[in-house]
């Protein structure tokens, strides 16, 4: 336990967003981009903050490291690839379906003991494939399919029931919303459901920060050390070949990094500096040039996050201007071109 005493959660409200990037075409600003952000040092202090960084929110899939943290501390026995799995948004690719089985096989299960919802593979080249071959959606080929086939061999490993292990009340959820709490350092604010049927605990973006900072920080061998190991040497199997997140992780030594629905990035260097990302209107484009810029000011060496600078706005198939972080938060990576 990092804390014998919580902060209270934080407080359910309107988030007081800040512009965090500029949508610029021709040297004009079209759009703005409200978000918030928030960048911890190596001693777990807030370096730079941007609109509401302790507002509740729901962090989305930026936590499952946390949930594989709290799944491990059950007894979960799973390391490497297959560790990386069960804290994964996956694309759907065979990879990460024959990792998901694997890991129902280890539990004497199989895919009709998952309780997640039935989806098309998230990657786009991936999910036409499977359409073209007229194959339906699949418990086994939504996203979050390794998340829950490793919450079953939790559940079967300690006994406890498998039709309701979705249940906020369900002793492994209890034990998930447990380690959420000791890692972010604060109470839970409020318990949704997520995309995939799982429950989603709501906390601050500063709290996410902090609990990834205390992940990438924990001691050799504990059950954070091995998720973080896991998902920076299989950064492709928590997410998919050429998604961002797992890019960022193989240009940055070190770096831990999980992105999220709705405009969520989180990612924390080995010394314990973090930086966690919420974009107001769920925008990805917005979200990678954002989460670089945080890195930037990080500490990162700008020429190492050059490629995460964000795609080029297009107009008549020519570029013509880009999402930009604003100057308050990126006043060292250079400037793109449509500066």
């Amino acid at each position: 336990m990092y804390s014998s005493s919580l902060a209270d959660p934080p407080l359910v409200r309107e988030p007081l967003h800040a512009p965090v990037a500029h949508l610029i075409r021709d040297g004009m600003i079209e759009g703005i981009h409200y978000g918030s952000v928030v960048v911890l040092d190596a001693d777990g202090q807030v370096q730079l903050q941007i609109g509401d960084i302790e507002a509740a929110f729901y962090p989305r899939s930026a936590l499952k490291p946390v949930q594989a943290v709290a799944m491990l501390r059950a007894g979960l026995p799973l390391d490497g690839e297959l560790l990386s799995l069960a804290a994964a948004s996956h694309s759907g690719e065979e990879r990460h379906l024959a990792g998901t089985r694997r890991i129902l096989e280890l539990a004497g299960l199989t895919e009709g003991d998952l309780r997640n919802v039935p989806d098309l593979p998230f990657d786009p080249v991936v999910r036409d494939t499977w359409v073209c071959e007229g194959r339906p959606p699949s418990r086994l080929a939504q996203n979050c399919s390794g998340k829950h086939a490793a919450m079953l061999y939790a559940c079967r490993l300690n006994g406890w029931s498998l039709d309701d292990y979705l249940d906020p009340g369900h002793p492994l959820q209890q034990a998930i919303a447990e380690i959420v709490e000791d890692l972010t350092g604060q109470r839970i604010a409020r318990v949704t459901v997520d995309g995939c049927g799982a429950p989603l605990f709501s906390v601050s973006l500063h709290g996410l920060a902090r609990a990834v900072s205390r992940i990438v920080t924990a001691a050799p061998g504990t059950p954070e050390a091995r998720v973080a190991d896991a998902m920076r040497e299989h950064a492709e199997m928590a997410s998919g070949a050429g998604r961002d997140v797992a890019a960022l992780m193989r240009a940055v030594p070190g770096l831990l990094a999980k992105d999220g629905f709705e405009g969520v990035q989180v990612a924390a260097l080995p010394d314990g500096r973090a930086v966690a990302v919420k974009i107001a209107d769920g925008a990805s484009r917005a979200r990678v040039p954002v989460a670089a810029a945080a890195l930037a000011r990080a500490g990162v060496d700008p020429g190492l996050l050059t490629e995460f600078a964000g795609e080029p706005l297009l107009g008549g198939g020519e570029p013509v201007g880009c999402v930009r972080p604003v100057r308050a938060l990126d006043p060292v990576l250079p400037l793109p071109a449509c500066a």
